[in-house]
């Protein structure tokens, strides 16, 4: 099966779906109510104490066009693959038995496909062992023996606790997500525009944090208009320290361990109606319940955590210095038709030391080395030193649209690269609709993602990836 067969099958399936669902004997009942409560455990009678439940589930089923040179599990040329999988199953309870004090966790899985995401030795009849699986930090790339994707393991994301000082001042400590450079660096991840983040906003993603949480305190709180984070933490050691790369003659900086502390924070100027900020997620669309407007700024420090080496072969340290300036928009524009749109735009200014690359691939399940600077499957630059400016901008239409089976969403986003390792810069985008059968709660989104390929250090063309998400929570 080609990429185009591919894309037409899950097409198929869609929109069967949507007959399905859509379809049904004619009868004058009104249309099915979605709404429910939140699931809380009262614990007081007036409800000011209590514990909040969120449970969600992300369902992908994609067809990739694979980078050149990749290969399948059966270690045969795939020029594209189809899979579904988990891309996140999460439990979240949060709990206030005081209005000083208050308690989080927040427990799941993530990214489990058919050969990867799961336990060593997950599975007696899998691909499983005891190997340990070796991870190039430049390339992105692993060895295949000793994955598994049976009987993944559930990991704490969140787990804090939090005390209010005044009306605008909150401190806490713990494993969190009260990070800074962004809005999209603490994006919540049940109420996405897009099908997901791009994933650079998450800079140091499961290197020196927890799948974007690092243990340390915070203080957060409300001053006027102005919504602000900061946080002093202790960055989980990892690292194999950079290199000089003889063919390019030039230093190529990586993550070194260090037990130094790093510091970060987040501001935002808000304009309009102000957002809550008991918890750290950030909102990707209102769907036009609110007027927002923010400009903010944030950054990130973690000084001598990587490291590269002259010609000589003396290894020389370096800070990392992460930036972010960032707009967010989100406005209903007709009351009696229900429009709305949704704007963002950012601009990364990210320095990890000379050359820094991390080419990253969402449920990847591609093979071999590739031929390509990708290297396989879906993998691509995504962090790096240099420069980056993402954009996604969505446009809710109106709700006579699909009268009672609820509302369409069309949205776009265009990504420009600067990274110091390559010659070239690059452009991507990506094209997508969400399907709201009741808000985020119930959705279905589709999206097409492009991304470029690299060779010799110049862009050399592009690939891309269908994925159609469905995602519930309570």
């Amino acid at each position: 099966m080609n990429l185009k067969t591919h894309f037409l099958t899950i097409v198929f399936l869609a929109l069967l779906c949507q007959q399905v669902y859509a379809q049904g004997p004619v009868t004058d009942k009104p249309p099915i109510d979605h709404s429910y409560k939140p699931l809380t455990l009262n614990l007081s009678a007036d409800g000011s104490k209590y514990v909040r439940f969120i449970i969600w589930n992300q369902i992908w089923a994609s067809v990739t066009q694979n980078n050149p040179g990749t290969m399948g599990i059966d270690g045969m040329a795939k020029k594209a693959t189809a899979d579904i999988g988990i891309r996140r199953a999460r439990i979240l309870a949060v709990a206030e038995v005081s209005p000083k004090f208050l308690i989080l966790a927040h427990f799941g899985i993530n990214n489990q496909t058919f050969v990867n995401g799961g336990a060593p030795a997950g599975g007696a009849s899998g691909n499983a062992g005891n190997l340990p699986v070796i991870v190039d930090p430049e390339t992105g790339l692993g060895s295949a023996t000793g994955t598994s994707a049976k009987k993944p393991q559930l990991f704490f994301h969140d787990i804090w606790t939090e005390y209010k000082i005044t009306d605008w001042l909150y401190a806490g400590a713990g494993l969190h997500y009260w990070n800074g450079i962004s809005r999209f660096t603490s994006h919540s991840t049940l109420n996405f525009m897009a099908i997901d983040a791009p994933i650079f906003n998450w800079p140091n993603i499961e290197l020196t944090d927890q799948f974007a949480r690092q243990m340390g305190m915070y203080t957060k709180g409300t001053i006027g208009k102005i919504n602000y984070r900061l946080a002093l933490n202790k960055p989980f050691a990892v690292g194999s320290e950079g290199r000089y790369d003889e063919a390019t003659q030039r230093p190529i900086a990586a993550n070194t361990p260090t037990d130094n502390w790093a510091t970060q924070g987040y501001a935002a100027f808000q304009f309009l109606e102000t957002e809550n900020n008991k918890l750290p997620y950030f909102v990707g669309s209102y769907l036009g319940t609110k007027k927002i407007f923010n400009l903010g700024a944030g950054w990130y420090h973690h000084a001598g955590s990587t490291s590269s080496k002259l010609a000589d072969g003396s290894m020389q340290t370096h800070d990392m210095k992460l930036f972010g300036l960032d707009a967010f928009l989100d406005i209903p524009l007709n009351k009696a038709t229900g429009t709305a749109i949704t704007s963002y735009a950012v601009l990364y200014s990210y320095d990890f030391g000379p050359n820094y690359l991390r080419n990253i691939g969402i449920m990847n399940v591609g093979f071999g080395p590739g031929t390509t600077q990708n290297g396989n499957g879906n993998l691509q630059p995504t962090i790096g030193t240099g420069t980056i400016f993402y954009t996604l901008h969505g446009f809710l239409l109106p709700s006579s649209l699909l009268k009672d089976k609820g509302r369409l969403q069309p949205f776009a986003a265009l990504t420009h690269k600067n990274f110091e390792y390559f010659d070239d810069s690059s452009w991507q985008y990506d094209l997508g609709m969400n399907y709201y059968m009741n808000g985020h709660q119930a959705k279905i989104t589709f999206q097409y993602s492009q991304r470029p390929l690299f060779e010799n250090y110049k862009k050399s063309g592009s690939a891309g990836e269908f994925v159609l998400q469905t995602q519930i929570f309570l």
